[in-house]
């Protein structure tokens, strides 16, 4: 087996269709499968993708397990060569797998590669990313992108070639399986969000290489299942960042993140409020912003609990 193609789906049916559709319509020769794991979903998922997909593994999880716990149940009943972890927003183009797998085989240094994501109407999406540091949690990202190109690429910054970068997002990651046991898999202490890039973090420690290549395109939802509950994807982003830097980084960093993230979010939380009722609460996108970090300031209050976020 070449590659196993492994999908994580909650309530996205229609979504994980069009992911294994462009799958199984990828173009070149090499053994596939696709394993398609159910995260506990209440809509018909487990029903249909069968039917329209008898090729493919399905594994029913009975209840939320979270993104990396459900991928590396994925991927144990898996056998390729090559692990491809694919959100079920994301759209192969007809070439782009083959593309990728015969590129990773010609660099055996490369551990994990991720690709060109794009919007549906083909402009770039950030592709690659930072690890997360002080400046990047604390600090404005975009002020960053457009002061310290170099340091904090985004996707005005386009590549022509193959680069070596710190992290790939993880709509499209495609993985050595030689250094997915060797790192016992995504660690499962993230429930969703920031799990890739401890992957990658750990990779790259371990003295392979993460690379970008831009010569290959995805088309990627961005985020289509977690824009559905904003508030409490939000509070499993945070939870995810102070688990983070838990983690990989010292006790001082820590503290400072913890202080300076709650002094942001006070900011934030009252500018917004301000917002909101200057516009008397019918700016929906104001509404919104302050909702979110409202729930994140309830999140705090109560000693930031495991009940508050994406359902278990």
């Amino acid at each position: 087996m070449d590659v196993s193609i492994v999908i994580v789906t909650r309530d996205t049916r229609e979504m994980t269709a069009r992911a294994i559709e462009s799958v199984v319509g990828s173009r070149g020769v090499f053994a596939r499968e696709i394993i398609v794991v159910d995260n506990g979903s209440s809509d018909d998922t487990a029903t249909a993708i069968p039917m329209a997909f008898p090729a493919v593994k399905l594994i029913q999880a009975g209840r939320n397990l979270g993104f990396a716990r459900a991928v590396n149940l994925g991927v144990r009943s898996t056998a390729g060569e090559f692990l491809l972890l694919l959100n079920s927003d994301a759209i192969l183009a007809p070439d782009s797998l083959f593309a990728a797998i015969a590129w990773m085989r010609a660099h055996a240094d490369c551990g994990v590669a991720g690709v060109q994501l794009l919007n549906p109407d083909g402009s770039p999406q950030n592709s690659i990313a930072n690890f997360p540091t002080l400046a990047t949690e604390l600090l404005n990202k975009s002020l960053l992108r457009r002061l310290f190109p170099q340091r904090y690429p985004g996707k005005e910054r386009r590549f022509t070639e193959p680069v070596a970068v710190e992290t790939v997002i993880g709509a499209f990651m495609l993985i050595r399986r030689t250094l997915w046991e060797a790192l016992g898999g995504l660690d499962e202490r993230f429930f969703f969000f920031l799990e890739e890039t401890d992957f990658c973090l750990q990779a790259r420690r371990a003295g392979w290489r993460v690379m970008h290549l831009p010569q290959i395109g995805v088309f990627h939802g961005q985020g289509q299942t977690a824009k559905k509950v904003a508030a409490a994807a939000r509070v499993e982003y945070w939870r995810s960042r102070y688990i983070y830097f838990a983690k990989n980084n010292g006790w001082a960093a820590r503290v400072v993140l913890g202080v300076g993230l709650r002094l942001r979010l006070a900011v934030e939380w009252f500018f917004s409020g301000v917002m909101v009722g200057i516009t008397l609460g019918k700016n929906a996108r104001w509404l919104n912003k302050w909702q979110v970090f409202h729930a994140l300031w309830i999140w705090h209050w109560r000693g930031r609990p495991q009940t508050m976020g994406l359902p278990r």
